[in-house]
């Protein structure tokens, strides 16, 4: 089967369904959009159907995934799950988009719309590629199956408490994560593994209302003032992070694994780029090591006072930060948590206020370079890229994945055509047709690697 002259005939509707994908606007996050993203759920379904899978919503806590499946093969044939999401990210701040972001359009044969990327544009080229294969393999060689979650932009919590009441149904002999990216353009790449994640808020108050700064300031101690002070705490004058307990666990990379993984990093290239000034990588290791294989502690968010146009004279009574950790094996969100919030108890000022929130967080994952899903990956990026793969790992995190692997009971590689510069969960996000179509081509030879069919 020439997949590349049948894609290149179906183009025009495959862009017109992916438009509608596109369209809808499933931010998970907002509740305003908790409709939106059941419709994209039901139309996932309905269109999944006429691919020739049986497709069905599972129903969570929060919105709804997604499973289809095709089972022709049989019980004696290999089963690929293959994992991905529907929602989005929220588009704020709207005024930076150059178009509407539910209204996809196609600039230098670029699609720009909120998930062209991440994580619809992944989604829909895989979906076309398990239809084409569908539709003209001359005998399955592989059962199939899709899981697609609707809340992964926002914790996955319903989706994760879901997990274990279906994982009959989520079995299989390997685990496709379909939502990363290439090291470089042109060059196919595989990650290895990702960090996980711990999220938590932080409120410091001083004071049942705001105050006026002259009437109350020598008096009353300002909660940023207090807020800021721990902040200012959290790294040695090294750049180490400086919280009691927070290496614990970390799993150094063997040498022989670390010799596996590409390492490369143009430092100029990137600060060109994303016009950065500035660089933050722990002493003693590079950036891309201190990006895929170490810890990090991050302040996401400061709030208090007032902030808008002119001047206010104003002591806030309350002070807020957003805090998030990136974990490597074999950290747990729990522990960390628990670490910055003594951090807290500790340090801040005598008689402020204090609340600490914790929000979301998955563990890390690692898989083996010589995992047979992670192989036939490398062999199909090959075949259709022209050049070798390259192995590498992933700084941000997917916190199903963890949880996903264990239920499947098989391999896992995580793949995807996603580049740096595709502005994901920033305005104006992008993905190009060129990369979309080498999704779905590197996709349907992956699936005749693993049946051990011809292309």
């Amino acid at each position: 089967m020439d997949y590349k002259k049948w894609y290149l005939a179906h183009a025009a509707q495959i862009q017109k369904d992916f438009f509608t994908f596109l369209s809808f606007p499933s931010i998970s996050a907002d509740p305003h959009y908790t409709q939106d993203v059941r419709r994209t759920a039901v139309w996932l379904v309905d269109y999944l159907k006429q691919l020739g899978m049986d497709a069905e919503l599972w129903e969570t806590s929060v919105h709804p995934c997604v499973f289809a499946s095709c089972m022709r093969a049989g019980k004696d044939r290999p089963t690929v799950l293959i994992y991905q999401h529907y929602d989005v990210q929220p588009v704020d701040p709207l005024e930076l988009w150059h178009s509407d972001p539910f209204k996809p359009v196609v600039k230098d044969n670029q699609v720009y719309a909120r998930g062209a990327l991440d994580n619809k544009g992944q989604c829909f080229y895989s979906i076309t590629a398990i239809g084409a294969y569908i539709q003209h393999a001359k005998k399955m060689g592989i059962n199939i199956k899709l899981f697609i979650e609707g809340e992964e932009e926002s914790g996955g919590v319903g989706t994760a408490a879901i997990l274990d009441q279906k994982k009959e149904a989520l079995k299989a002999d390997h685990l496709l994560i379909v939502d990363l990216g290439l090291v470089e353009p042109g060059v196919p790449s595989i990650s290895l593994g990702m960090r996980g994640i711990m999220t938590m808020e932080v409120e410091c108050r001083a004071a049942a209302v705001d105050l006026h700064s002259g009437d109350h300031g020598g008096i009353v101690l300002n909660p940023i003032r207090a807020l800021a002070d721990v902040l200012a705490q959290f790294w040695d004058d090294k750049g180490r992070v400086a919280i009691p307990g927070f290496y614990d666990h970390v799993q150094e990379l063997s040498p022989a694994d670390k010799a596996k993984i590409h390492w490369g990093f143009d430092q100029k290239k990137y600060a060109a780029e994303f016009g950065v000034t500035a660089f933050a990588g722990e002493p003693g290791y590079s950036l891309m090591e201190s990006n895929w294989a170490r810890p990090t502690l991050e302040i996401n968010g400061i709030s208090g006072g007032y902030a808008g146009e002119g001047f206010k004279t104003v002591l806030p009574a309350k002070a807020v930060a957003k805090i998030s950790c990136r974990l490597v094996p074999d950290q747990e969100p729990d522990h960390l948590f628990q670490c910055v919030s003594k951090f807290f108890k500790t340090h801040l000022a005598k008689g402020m206020g204090l609340k600490v929130q914790y929000h979301h967080g998955g563990p890390p994952f690692r898989s083996p370079p010589q995992a047979r899903i992670v192989q036939v990956a490398a062999q199909a990026y090959e075949e259709i890229f022209g050049k070798p793969c390259r192995f590498t790992l992933c700084g941000g995190s997917i916190p199903i994945v963890p949880a996903l692997a264990k239920v499947c009971g098989g391999d896992v590689a995580l793949i995807g055509m996603g580049l740096a510069t595709d502005n994901i969960h920033a305005p104006n996000e992008h993905f190009g047709l060129d990369r979309f179509e080498l999704g779905f081509l590197t996709m349907t030879r992956l699936f005749h690697i693993l049946a051990g069919e011809p292309a």
